[in-house]
């Protein structure tokens, strides 16, 4: 990464992922940035926080013979830096990323992975201290089930069990900053990434005034209205 892209990284990764839906909320996106229930499998260590520009990869279902197939495997081909995001179809219900994958995302200094689907091996992963955020876990590998069909694309990340218009879709786009930890899962568009850090800091100063009137004894809505101005 440049030297303004790292600058970038460590101000970001300063902040909780609530800081960053609150600081895209305020900037008008309509979901925060947040993708739904995907969680921390790996590590343990509660306090990771995963932090980068997004690599993207579409699965698609196996039988699909009309999408367009990777020349190289997508391990293979993700940049130093980078956070690995995998958007699987819905219905499935085997992993897309395994112990392998982990050692060669890592041999290639990929900071982590994030799966709209489910991943295997979780005692590789944890073993290796590698980042995984994923909906869930399985037994069974990608084959015969999924294959990767293309890289570096915008992916449109819905959750599985909600409607447009109950949660909006998450659009990822190759570069945009993922921030990961242990309350969930958030995209900030790369145009957006300063704006938010700006307001992410003003955001961190309110509260932090907010919870020392609240620990004095000061009532919520008192506290709220005096800091938040509601």
């Amino acid at each position: 990464m440049s030297s303004d892209a790292v600058d970038l990284q460590t101000a970001l990764a300063d902040f909780s992922t609530c800081e960053i839906s609150d600081a895209l909320i305020k900037l008008g996106t309509p979901h925060g940035g947040h993708i739904p229930d995907i969680q921390m499998l790996s590590p343990t260590d509660s306090t990771i926080r995963l932090c980068g520009p997004a690599y993207t990869v579409e699965m698609v279902l196996g039988s699909d013979k009309s999408a367009p197939k990777l020349s190289a495997h997508f391990v293979d081909t993700a940049p130093a830096d980078s956070v690995v995001v995998i958007n699987a179809p819905h219905r499935v219900k085997n992993a897309v990323w395994g112990g392998l994958m982990t050692a060669g995302a890592q041999s290639r200094r990929a900071r982590g992975v994030i799966i709209s689907g489910r991943c295997r091996d979780l005692a590789e992963h944890r073993a290796a201290s590698f980042p995984v955020f994923a909906r869930g876990h399985s037994t069974l590998g990608q084959s015969p089930f999924t294959r990767p069909s293309a890289v570096n694309v915008p992916l449109t990340i819905s959750p599985p069990d909600a409607a447009e218009e109950d949660f909006p879709a998450v659009q990822v786009f190759p570069g945009d900053w993922m921030i990961a930890d242990e309350d969930g899962v958030v995209c900030v568009p790369a145009a957006l990434a300063k704006d938010v850090v700006a307001l992410a800091v003003k955001g961190r100063e309110v509260d932090e005034r907010c919870m020392q009137d609240i620990k004095a004894g000061k009532g919520v809505q008192e506290t709220f209205k005096r800091h938040r101005g509601k």
